[in-house]
């Protein structure tokens, strides 16, 4: 995007300096993302938000603005949204949507990790983020992307597109829907187990957390997709993020693995509120570990074989990169069911 429309942007939301510059932040797969610097010095995010992905923006903003009124405490990093000079949230030109949000100076983000500190602070931080929403009323937030995380949705949809996908799709995919076909009832317990709803993230991956350069957490981002859930949402996503070691479309299968003792770390972190979780939550974290990279896999899967029309991609085949590497942590997670099982039981009861 060029410059001349972004700084009209940002003079929507009173940003009018003239040493004001951008830079292009590639880490989302969802919407486009600029880094705002004023002289020089990073001071404010700034979005166009994905209406294709996101269709009530309105909705969107008014569940991360009730969020944001709870999510700041001594060791829970503040962010906000600056408001147009209409006083609204977001701004609309020519169909798009914008919005800028404050940028937390010397902040880092990771996409894998091998350091426990690491580990630990992002456990502590959803953690957190959790307890300080635990009163929040789920029928007070709207559903941004219905179904995000049903696995049964998922599903439909995946074998909804094996029936129109080419021929040349489903072949290059054939180990992929195998394995897919196979766990597909899996998690049915899961979704018949009556966990309760709390206000969650949804999309807990490790590089929506934010960590100072001493690796202390300071809070989560990217906050399009609070709204009602299940806590194993959260918790699983971060499993498969932090204890992988490598990036969730790794290409190289072996590098892959699942580590516990980053998931112990990550265990302790969790634990570092006291226990917030009830013994039907706790009884299904293990599978959670699994549940979430097989649905984020099968999601990479179906948009693959769609075609490529909801993640962004920057080459044909990253989707099913993404889909081979996520089903394999899946894989990792099935079989140290047990070991989790031990160190869950052990740590939050």
């Amino acid at each position: 995007m060029n410059a001349q429309l972004l700084n009209f942007i940002v003079n929507q939301f009173g940003l009018n300096d003239k040493n004001i510059s951008f830079k292009t932040i590639s880490q989302g797969y969802i919407n486009d993302t600029f880094l705002i610097s004023i002289n020089n010095s990073p001071n404010y995010i700034l979005q166009c938000i994905n209406s294709s992905v996101f269709k009530d923006i309105s909705g969107l903003h008014n569940n991360i603005e009730q969020a944001l009124k709870k999510l700041n405490a001594e060791d829970y990093k503040a962010i906000s949204l600056l408001k147009t000079k209409t006083g609204a949230s977001f701004y609309i030109h020519e169909n798009s949507f914008w919005r800028v949000l404050t940028f937390i100076e010397d902040s880092i983000a990771y996409n894998f990790t091998l350091n426990k500190t690491i580990a630990f602070e992002a456990g502590r931080i959803i953690a957190r983020f959790h307890s300080l929403l635990k009163d929040e009323a789920v029928q007070n937030y709207n559903i941004t992307i219905p179904n995000i995380n049903y696995l049964p949705f998922r599903i439909k949809e995946f074998k909804e597109a094996l029936n129109t996908a080419s021929e040349n799709l489903t072949l290059n995919a054939t180990e992929q829907i195998h394995f897919a076909n196979q766990h597909i009832s899996y998690f049915d317990d899961f979704y018949n187990a009556k966990l309760p709803e709390r206000i969650c993230h949804n999309d807990t991956k490790l590089n929506n957390i934010l960590f100072n350069k001493d690796n202390k957490g300071l809070c989560l981002i990217d906050l399009d997709t609070i709204m009602k859930g299940y806590f194993h949402y959260d918790f699983g996503d971060a499993v498969r993020t932090i204890v992988s070691e490598t990036n969730e479309d790794e290409k190289d299968l072996t590098k892959i693995k699942f580590n516990l003792a980053l998931f112990e770390q990550f265990i302790d972190g969790i634990n570092s509120y006291g226990s917030f979780l009830n013994t039907t939550e706790i009884e299904y974290l293990p599978i959670a570990c699994a549940l979430m990279s097989f649905m984020n896999g099968l999601r990479a899967l179906t948009d693959y074989l769609n075609g490529n029309v909801f993640y962004k991609v920057t080459y044909e085949n990253q989707n099913l990169d993404r889909c081979k590497s996520l089903f394999q942590f899946s894989r990792l997670a099935l079989k140290n069911q047990e070991p989790l099982t031990s160190l869950i039981q052990e740590k939050l009861n």
